[in-house]
């Protein structure tokens, strides 16, 4: 896989770390990083993604919100959005998936499951 671009979200530098390890391990793309929700969409006034990898409990703005904005531009309507969080319940993911995300983790989680979750989305057609 070869020239993708990945937004990863999280308020957690840890987690960022973790999750731009298993983004490297795809290839030849390139992640950029941001702490929040907020952040993440000052990202995506300049910039295009092929990719969003997100958590939802942030300050600011949280993941649901930024899927919302996300999904209602019609700019980028249509990036994959890979939610990964702390919440392991299937409430949860209900709202993240009827939010629009294309898919969910539940921390903790292996990078070869992350790295394999945004292989699918990055392959899957537009």
């Amino acid at each position: 896989m070869r020239g993708f671009r990945v937004l990863v979200v999280d308020d957690s530098r840890t987690a960022r770390q973790v999750l731009v390890s298993a983004m490297a391990s795809l290839g030849s793309g390139t992640c950029d990083e941001a702490a929040d929700g907020a952040e993440a969409l000052k990202r995506f006034a300049s910039s295009e993604y092929d990719l969003v990898v997100t958590d939802v409990h942030m300050p600011r703005l949280d993941g649901l919100k930024l899927i919302h904005h996300i999904r209602s531009g019609a700019r980028h309507a249509r990036v994959p959005i890979l939610v990964v969080t702390t919440d392991r319940t299937e409430a949860e993911r209900a709202r993240a998936l009827g939010a629009g995300a294309s898919a969910f983790l539940s921390k903790p989680v292996e990078p070869e499951d992350v790295s394999r979750a945004a292989a699918s989305l990055l392959a899957a057609p537009a």
